[in-house]
């Protein structure tokens, strides 16, 4: 692929207390008594984009779509892609096969209805499809996804697979195949040893010079030949949201640069060009096909 072709350029539509670094101290159920966000910021990134002529892929929480379906048609009639993020931002390692199922299926059927188009691509919560939780790609296969973009093939607290593919691809399973896009690592050597340093964007955009990410996604597209993912969320381009009591760590991964993260994508537009996932995947033609063979018990995949 040669280095002008576009880079999938993503959003995960969800809202700052959804987030998996404070799911320790806010549970779901107190989620509809926070000030909700999350339409404004997502109108603001449509405005951005639309300065930009940029068309996007847009992973909508199910939460969100159920308390904002106008918010919903906005995106599809701006000539954005609507994907699926799952309904509840639950990490599937909490999740039983049935109950990843439904939350999946449920969150698909909600889109599909609200945007009037199918929905074929899907990202986990906190990309925690993991060596793991393999098994959730037989339920995407099944419930009718074209590709999923959850596995980050680095090592990490809360999610990675390591050693997983670092570019498009196609997977095998017992269900059948389904396509995988990866979040977007930059492969360095240091001291003799392979580094896979994240450059895909979240907090990773807030804590890299946007100089560096757009290097470095550039060297991605040109040295390699392979597109890249940018994925970000509403609420990193909200500086203003309320501040949550959490520990140390989590506080830092989530407020830090929040007043840059705007800033720092515009560098990357101006430098790069970016489109909807989806379309990027149906133009690479012939992608290589890899088998997981983490296979699930009949039991553990029942409907």
């Amino acid at each position: 692929m040669p280095q002008e072709s576009r880079n999938a350029l993503t959003v995960d539509v969800e809202d700052y207390f959804h987030v998996s670094a404070f799911e320790g101290v806010i549970r779901p159920g107190q989620w509809g008594g926070f000030d909700c966000r999350v339409a404004a910021n997502t109108r603001r990134i449509l405005a951005l984009f639309d300065e930009y002529d940029l068309t996007a892929t847009f992973f909508v929480l199910g939460w969100v779509a159920r308390r904002h379906p106008d918010l919903v048609r906005d995106i599809a009639a701006a000539g954005h892609e609507i994907a699926c993020h799952g309904f509840g931002h639950k990490r599937i390692r909490f999740q039983t096969p049935k109950a990843f199922r439904r939350d999946v299926a449920a969150s698909k059927a909600l889109l599909e209805d609200i945007a009037g188009r199918p929905v074929l691509g899907y990202r986990a919560p906190s990309y925690s499809i993991t060596p793991e939780t393999a098994w959730a790609l037989d339920v995407l296969i099944e419930e009718g996804f074209a590709y999923d973009s959850s596995i980050f093939p680095i090592v990490h607290d809360l999610y990675g697979f390591p050693g997983a593919s670092p570019h498009p691809h196609r997977i095998r399973r017992p269900a059948g195949e389904i396509l995988e896009f990866p979040p977007t690592t930059l492969r360095l050597r240091l001291l003799g040893r392979s580094l896979a340093l994240p450059i895909s964007g979240g907090g990773y955009l807030r804590l890299f010079p946007a100089c560096f990410l757009r290097w470095g996604l550039a060297r991605v597209n040109r040295r390699e030949g392979q597109p890249c993912v940018l994925y970000f969320h509403p609420w990193e381009i909200d500086p203003g949201q309320p501040r949550i009591p959490a520990c140390l760590k989590s506080r830092f991964r989530h407020y830090l640069n929040l007043d840059k993260t705007e800033d720092r994508l515009r560098t990357l537009f101006e430098g790069l060009s970016f489109g909807p996932m989806g379309l990027l995947l149906a133009g690479l033609g012939p992608l290589p096909a890899i088998s997981l063979d983490q296979s699930p018990t009949p039991a553990r995949m029942e409907r």
